[in-house]
């Protein structure tokens, strides 16, 4: 990554969806209630942050879309953009979350099952509004592998190879989430994260692992990616992991983006 790309650097919530509430767990697993979207929306306003990314979970295992009316409700609070993906089966579905105030859409088990579907949406809306997401997963044998339907579906893709065919296709970021490292606070996986990023030539989004402002300095700095993205570290504080809405100041972010960092800022309880 070129010193001007690390300077356009990005720190992305990613906030889980599961019906109306916002959900986090381990691995995939294990969800549990942290709170309620919307007030969710109003910290990072205050905090200003850039860009938000929301994941309905169980929307393609439940064969259902993301709740409409949550995505109009959270265009209405949000002052950044937002990303939304959870349950995308076709066109008509992106143009629905964009029309509801979307920015951006993640595309992620029917960009597997219908790879053309990358290419339609990305000509309609433009390939900046689509992002395919990658869930990995490190088999027994030690391959990593790209898995569908929220981690439960295992496919033959190579991370890699799946990466370079969805730009091919169109897409105009990945969302790459380590399913091994989600929720577990342990750091990024960087050796798949630099050998995504070094493999396409659109902007790589990392996720899953964060859990101290040195690890999203890591993941730009060695990953290579373009954005750091993560849930767990937002939202969590302390060994209980008590439920806690925070966010690198604007002073620490440039800190991060230049791999020189100072102590985190005082943190905010959520509402």
């Amino acid at each position: 990554m070129s010193n001007e790309t690390i300077g356009r650097a990005r720190i992305i919530p990613a906030l889980l969806l599961k019906g109306q509430g916002l959900v986090k767990g381990v691995r995939f697993k294990r969800h549990t209630y942290v709170g309620d979207p919307i007030n969710a929306v109003k910290i990072f306003n205050d905090k200003e942050v850039d860009e938000l990314i929301f994941l309905d979970i169980s929307a393609s295992r439940e064969g259902r879309k993301v709740p409409l009316s949550l995505v109009e409700k959270i265009a209405d609070e949000c002052f950044m953009p937002f990303a939304v993906g959870g349950g995308i089966r076709n066109v008509n579905d992106v143009r629905e979350l964009i029309s509801a105030g979307a920015e951006k859409v993640v595309i992620n088990t029917a960009a597997i099952e219908t790879p053309e579907l990358i290419t339609e949406a990305s000509s309609i809306f433009g390939s900046q509004s689509i992002i395919v997401s990658i869930d990995v997963k490190t088999t027994w044998l030690g391959k990593k592998r790209v898995y569908s339907l929220s981690g439960r579906k295992k496919t033959s893709l190579d991370p890699v190879d799946w990466a370079r065919k969805a730009e091919k296709l169109g897409a105009g970021e990945l969302f790459v989430n380590s399913i091994d490292r989600d929720g577990s606070m342990s750091g990024y996986d960087l050796e798949l994260l630099k050998a995504l990023s070094g493999a396409v030539n659109i902007p790589v989004i990392a996720c899953g692992g964060a859990g101290k402002i040195e690890d999203l300095s890591d993941v730009i700095h060695k990953g290579g990616v373009a954005a750091a993205a993560a849930g767990s570290f937002f939202v969590f504080h302390g060994r209980r992991r008590a439920v806690l809405i925070n966010f690198p100041t604007k002073s620490e972010i440039e800190d991060i983006c230049r791999g020189k960092l100072k102590p985190p800022g005082k943190e905010e309880e959520a509402p």
